[in-house]
């Protein structure tokens, strides 16, 4: 067994783990902490495929930015430990395992499609991580893209700003009763 498969295995294992936990943790806040360390994992992963400005983008957007912005609204709403839900409503447990099956069905499908076409994966070449070629991408993004970049941390901002004015609705009602 080579080096990279053993990191590669247990990667796979911590990303499967952290992933299971942040489902099935009862409490908000180690649930987003499950859910960095596998983006962090996930960076790692970006690294052994030879893409280190995308792992870098990976822990800075969304382990860092991201996450932080979670955990914010998760401490400022102080849903700490989740609430059981009332109940489901009879149409979701149908829909959810129609989805499954579906999703099933779609990973088997490409896992034998890219079975019968034989390709190996390789590493990019050094090429590809040529500050030419991220300066390159940089100025695509910060120049071609910059309005969707720009309306995506609006809609963040928004959704943070909509969260702290639900709190103080729902406390402010809450004090009066």
């Amino acid at each position: 067994m080579t080096s990279e498969l053993i990191v590669f295995l247990v990667l796979s294992l911590v990303a499967i783990s952290s992933a299971l936990g942040m489902a099935f943790s009862r409490n908000a806040i180690y649930s987003a902490l499950f859910l960095v360390l596998n983006f962090v994992t996930v960076a790692v992963f970006y690294l052994l495929l030879g893409a280190p400005f995308i792992a870098m983008s990976q822990v800075t957007v969304y382990a860092g930015a991201i996450m932080v912005l979670f955990l914010f609204v998760i401490m400022l709403l102080g849903a700490e430990s989740l609430v059981p839900l009332p109940s489901a409503m009879p149409w979701q447990r149908p829909l959810a395992f129609v989805l499954a099956i579906t999703l099933v069905v779609e990973s088997i499908y490409l896992i034998f499609a890219r079975a019968k076409l034989d390709t190996v994966i390789t590493s990019p070449d050094a090429a590809t991580n040529s500050m030419d070629n991220l300066r390159e991408m940089a100025m695509t993004l910060f120049n071609k893209f910059l309005l969707p970049f720009e309306i995506t941390s609006i809609l963040l901002l928004v959704e943070m700003v909509g969260a702290i004015v639900l709190v103080n609705r729902e406390r402010s009602r809450k004090g009066r009763v």
